[in-house]
């Protein structure tokens, strides 16, 4: 079995986050690890409150697990203060884990802020980087690169932006445009259009953080990049489509649909 680490923060309310990642991890038979950096009163309505972990603390979670466990892939989510920022930075750079995903968390679904404005120029100084996979959706590319997406093109060039910042590929996530849910991957060589139909569901808490850590489990587990982005986009869309219409505003994904659908089958480790 893949070992994979989410560092990222904590939502209470189980579609995002810490919670969103573990349950991906497991959902594609891959041991799921965490740091959390931020501890997040919210639900699937608001943002009540953020806590941050200390930096020495974040520091101190990534060591436990690095000192004692095989890392084949790590997903990296909300960074909110530039000190969290700089400590993880140095962790992974000291530590140099294989296949790095970081999904740049910007804003809560409901549209709260997770991350402080003065944070964004430390982020593409010290985090992107260090990422094999950046996964910004439009308006995290829009801040990161100080342009306007408006157009499948605008996504593209946004990607090549910040691939130029140093990071190894860019998947500029269409799910905030109209019509159909279009992602754009750039790989330093060639743009690859991942398309599939808009699922009309308000219940959609927590899909990137669902969609980042499917392609860490994909990558941990030896999938190439272009493939391990078409499986994680098909995973999110199954999640999207069987949405749990939980809590008075955008419900979570189902991450283990396929689970509770089929149950535990021989291949998967257990009876039917």
């Amino acid at each position: 079995m893949k070992n994979v680490l989410s560092i990222a923060g904590s939502d209470c309310s189980g579609g995002a986050g810490i919670q969103a990642d573990l349950k991906t991890f497991s959902a594609h038979g891959t041991f799921g690890m965490s740091v959390i950096v931020s501890v997040v009163a919210e639900n699937t309505s608001r943002v009540m409150a953020i806590e941050d972990i200390s930096p020495d603390m974040i520091g101190k979670q990534i060591d436990a697990v690095f000192e004692d466990i095989d890392v084949n892939a790590v997903k990296v989510g909300m960074l909110s203060t530039p000190d969290c920022m700089k400590v993880v930075a140095a962790k992974l750079k000291h530590y140099h884990p294989l296949n790095i995903v970081i999904d740049p968390v910007m804003y809560a679904k409901n549209g709260c802020p997770l991350m402080e404005p003065m944070a964004i120029e430390t982020m593409i100084e010290t985090i992107i980087p260090l990422a094999d996979v950046l996964t910004p959706n439009i308006p995290e590319a829009e801040k990161i690169t100080g342009s306007t997406i408006q157009s499948v093109a605008d996504m593209e060039n946004a990607a090549k932006e910040i691939y130029a910042m140093g990071c190894k590929a860019v998947i500029v996530k269409g799910g905030h445009a109209a019509r159909r849910a279009l992602d754009v991957l750039f790989d330093g060589k060639k743009i690859y259009q991942f398309d599939t139909a808009r699922i009309d569901t308000k219940n959609t808490h927590g899909t990137g953080c669902t969609f980042s850590s499917a392609i860490a489990s994909q990558l941990a587990k030896g999938v190439n990049l272009h493939n391990a982005v078409e499986q994680a986009k098909s995973y999110v869309t199954m999640a999207i489509e069987h949405s749990l219409d939980i809590g008075k505003g955008c419900g979570p994904t189902h991450h283990f649909y396929q689970l509770y659908k089929y149950g535990l089958t021989e291949e998967r480790g257990g009876e039917k």
